[in-house]
């Protein structure tokens, strides 16, 4: 049986059914054995998946994907962060991520099960599976007949990696070189995409285009230029910049790429200026806008996570041309700002779902210190996930989100941080069996045997996570995204200039941030693991090996409702 819809495809073989989640640089896969066939988890070693790309219907590679951790027994000697097959040393789960694909690219997964002894195996072809699926285009471009298109690139966001380690060893990457591999690595097209979308307004017909930008962090010298080629080449640009905290800095790159006249200081007042966000205009119509967590710095772009997130859709980019102004001018204030922002989009009511029909547009400053409003919808929607809830915390934690995640229930939620909460807080979490979370973390040398030391790019204070995003039921057929430049806390909706998109019904959006979200959460689980049992003293070998004895890893897949359980069956479809 194969069922299709966009690019999500399931395949129900007679042993094990498989299913596939294309994004852009990411391919979820998650199988389950299929009704009545419980024997076949007895002597279960893992799984292999052997990947083949196709360009049009003929097969131009085929390998067995590959992992890190072994069994301990087999490989001995390896030097540290070798990858090896799968089909030697297999995925001891019902879900990977192949984080190897490339955009717009068509390729074949064949799930084996995988049984006999670490120095013997047995591969069950005869049990095998086989899905085809295509990821995403990388490049998008204006939707017909007025319909919304999105463009979303994340970087890669894990200096701290086995794969930069093994890439690059211990040579540190160049900020003032965005062309070098190791910055085009951790880029992952982030930085091409942003430099592209600014480059619009910079050809033969510059005269007819317009940039307006509205920007927190905004010294990173390459993109300064991009800025004044599109100013020489005729488009009308102009600029907003952060004048407190990032002062000195901004105000320095802006002198250095010769952009003065198109650039004024934000006023200061209460509150960040925490905007990052950009305006394609043609002909005096909005066409598109660039928003999403990245500030224009080297950190902001190549060091910790972030995404740029391009929505064509003319009647949006007029919303933000109209926030735009309304910063830009001279005498702002708090008080008509909040008047025009929930003029625009008032709060929904607590408890209500996103209408299905448009995207929302959160403009920030917007709640009443006393009361909230946005905050506590946040936290309805979150609560409303009914079997997965995906959400990125990059610097706090608000009562009102701890306490969605504390609840014991069915729904499978996932919580990434960029350092370790408060022990009380994690051991409080951690005591919820669907409730999973994990912090910003980098493996040391000597952490986990057989993997490398990690280093980070040193470009960051906020070192791993910079992400603003939630996703609700991201696998179901009406997936729910929030996305944009705030910080999930009070002081984001009370004082900050802040933006936020709600986007509903959009699967293949939902899709691209869901294996990111994956991508980030598993480099940084196991890490933060790692780091907890540090901690605690009781770190060993163990976990950098596969069990040799399926009764040491498959039993906890099938305990009702536990954490591997949900994933298990909610990943698949059940």
């Amino acid at each position: 049986m194969l069922e299709c819809n966009h690019m999500r495809q399931f395949v129900r073989g007679d042993v094990l059914a498989v299913r596939a989640i294309g994004g852009l640089h990411v391919v979820t896969i998650a199988w389950d054995f299929s009704e009545g066939q419980d024997a076949k988890r007895k002597d279960l070693l893992g799984f292999a998946i052997e990947r083949s790309e196709l360009k049009q219907s003929t097969v131009i590679e085929r390998y067995y994907l590959r992992g890190i951790k072994r069994f301990k027994s087999k490989d001995e000697g390896l030097p540290p962060g070798t990858p090896v097959p799968t089909s030697e040393h297999p995925i001891q789960s019902f879900q990977w991520g192949d984080y190897t694909a490339k955009p717009n690219t068509k390729y074949r997964y064949k799930v084996v099960p995988v049984y006999g002894q670490p120095k013997l195996i047995e591969l069950d072809d005869n049990s095998a599976t086989t899905v085809e699926i295509s990821t995403e285009a990388e490049l998008g471009q204006p939707g017909q007949n007025g319909l919304a298109t999105h463009d979303i690139y994340f970087n890669r966001g894990v200096a701290g990696s086995q794969a930069y380690a093994l890439k690059f060893g211990k040579t540190k990457p160049d900020e003032s070189k965005p062309d070098s591999d190791q910055m085009k690595w951790l880029s992952r097209g982030l930085f091409e995409a942003l430099i592209a979308f600014i480059a619009r307004a910079s050809g033969d017909d510059a005269a007819d285009y317009q940039l307006r930008a509205m920007l927190y962090e905004f010294h990173y010298l390459p993109i300064g230029k991009a800025f004044s080629a599109a100013r020489k080449a005729g488009a009308d640009v102009a600029i907003r910049y952060e004048a407190q905290t990032y002062l000195d800095v901004n105000e320095q790159m802006i002198a250095q790429a010769g952009i003065k006249g198109i650039c004024q200081p934000q006023k200061s007042r209460a509150g960040v200026r925490h905007n990052k966000f950009i305006v394609l205009i043609h002909k005096g119509e909005p066409l598109a806008v660039w928003t999403g967590s990245t500030n224009i710095s080297a950190g902001g772009i190549f060091g910790h996570s972030n995404l740029g997130h391009v929505i064509w859709e003319k009647g949006l980019a007029q919303l933000y041309l109209d926030y735009w102004e309304r910063l830009a001018k001279p005498d702002v204030t708090r008080g008509p700002l909040v008047d025009a922002n929930l003029q625009v989009e008032p709060t929904p009511s607590p408890g209500s779902l996103p209408p299905s029909d448009r995207m929302l547009t959160l403009f920030c400053p917007r709640d009443s210190k006393n009361t909230l409003e946005t905050l506590h919808w946040y936290a309805d929607l979150m609560a409303s996930a009914q079997r997965i809830l995906c959400m990125t915390f990059a610097f706090n934690l608000d009562k009102v989100f701890s306490d969605v995640l504390e609840r014991v229930g069915t729904t499978l939620r996932y919580a990434v941080f960029d350092k370790n909460l408060k022990k009380d807080v994690e051991d409080q979490i951690d005591q919820v069996g669907n409730t999973v979370i994990a912090a910003g973390a980098k493996l040391a040398e000597g952490d986990m045997e057989n993997f490398l030391g990690e280093k980070l790019t040193g470009f960051n204070k906020n070192q791993y996570i910079h992400d603003k995003f939630m996703l609700v039921d991201p696998l179901g057929d009406d997936p729910i995204v929030v996305t944009g430049t705030a910080n999930f806390s009070g002081p984001s909706q009370i004082a900050n200039d802040e933006n936020m998109v709600v986007i509903r019904g959009n699967t293949r959006v939902a899709d691209i941030y869901f294996g990111e979200f994956m991508r980030i959460f598993d480099h940084l689980y196991s890490r933060y693991i790692i780091g907890k049992m540090k901690k605690a003293g009781t770190s060993n070998s163990e976990p950098a090996f596969l069990k040799e004895d399926p009764k040491d890893w498959v039993p906890q897949n099938f305990k009702k409702n536990g954490r591997k359980d949900l994933r298990r069956r909610y990943f698949i479809g059940d």
